[in-house]
């Protein structure tokens, strides 16, 4: 009677909390700061992202998954136990049921991590289901049908491709490359072509406002601010879109690797569906510049960016709360 039903979408970037009949109620990043000496959480989310990268010595500011896994199990059950207290999802007499998402290729044991720390925060029921299929729900795709659908998940930590059909994966492949990668990749770039050193948080500043994933889609350049190899002051350069172009081209060509391997395992019917219905694209990656195009050149099928291609996943897990009785 009392029970809530919460879709969690937990993220190596964002974690996203959808509740039956409210909707999306939080979207925060999958951040924690600490005391190093009494391990006290000090901020979680927005607050605790703000420091990353700019703590002093006692404060650890922490993201505590890593590639779409728990890496630090207290931390994160810190930051579920926080966010739960803070959207009042358990009562006293009434303790949520709650879905949360992972990849699609994690062992017994991530998953099993990922379920102790959902009845740790207190949950009466927990379901897990593979990312692709959710989010695929979440990009208003009818999975249901004996058709195929495939849908390109590119989040923070892990890259997710998948082709569905009768509201299972057929085939699919995860893979460690993702926005996270992205920024390390520029910091790579900018370190070797400037003797820049700059941080994350720029980085992905960077990849937001000039980053491309195909030549000529774009023509912007910023000045990137961090502290010289050489001099060990700080320094201003100017990077335009066709170096992140080149920074990011490697590991773009991972992910479209990941997509040819998925689609030379799937049956032919399906692939036939694949042609004319295309690709869908879901996640923060889908919103990096020119990454469609890429895709439409190297695949030769159509690809289109889900219009919330950021909330999918958490709108997904809200249609399945609708329909539990067919996850059960």
């Amino acid at each position: 009677m009392f029970t809530k039903e919460v879709g969690i979408d937990l993220g190596t970037a964002n974690t996203l909390i959808y509740v039956k009949g409210e909707g999306i109620v939080l979207n925060e990043p999958s951040v924690v700061s600490l005391d190093a000496e009494t391990k006290k959480c000090l901020a979680v989310g927005q607050d605790a992202k703000e420091m990353l990268g700019r703590t002093p010595g006692r404060v650890m500011a922490i993201r505590p998954l890593k590639d779409g896994v728990i890496a630090d199990f207290e931390v994160t059950e810190l930051m579920l136990e926080h966010f739960i207290r803070k959207l009042k999802l358990k009562g006293m007499f009434s303790r949520p049921t709650i879905l949360i998402c992972c990849p699609s290729n994690i062992t017994s044991v991530e998953r099993n991590a990922i379920r102790d720390a959902a009845y740790r925060c207190g949950a009466k029921r927990v379901y897990i289901e593979e990312e692709p299929k959710v989010a695929a729900i979440g990009a208003g795709l009818d999975i249901a049908k004996p058709t195929g659908s495939m849908v390109l998940d590119i989040g923070g930590g892990t890259t997710d491709v998948a082709i569905l059909s009768l509201g299972e994966i057929v085939t699919s492949t995860s893979l460690k490359i993702a926005g996270d990668k992205l920024d390390r990749d520029l910091i790579k770039y900018v370190k070797e072509s400037y003797k820049l050193l700059i941080g994350d948080r720029t980085a992905e500043e960077i990849k937001k406002r000039i980053g491309t994933a195909w030549r000529g889609s774009r023509s912007d350049s910023m000045d990137v601010s961090g502290r010289d190899l050489v001099t060990g002051l700080p320094h201003t350069i100017t990077l335009n879109s066709e170096e992140t172009e080149l920074a990011m081209r490697e590991s773009l060509q991972d992910v479209v690797r990941a997509c040819r391997t998925v689609l030379e395992q799937t049956p032919p019917e399906l692939s036939a569906d694949i042609v004319s219905r295309g690709v869908v694209l879901t996640g923060g990656g889908a919103l990096l510049q020119g990454i469609d195009q890429l895709l439409i050149n190297e695949l030769n099928v159509p690809v289109y960016v889900a219009e919330n291609a950021l909330s999918c996943v958490a709108e997904g897990t809200g249609v399945m709360l609708e329909n539990l009785h067919l996850v059960r």
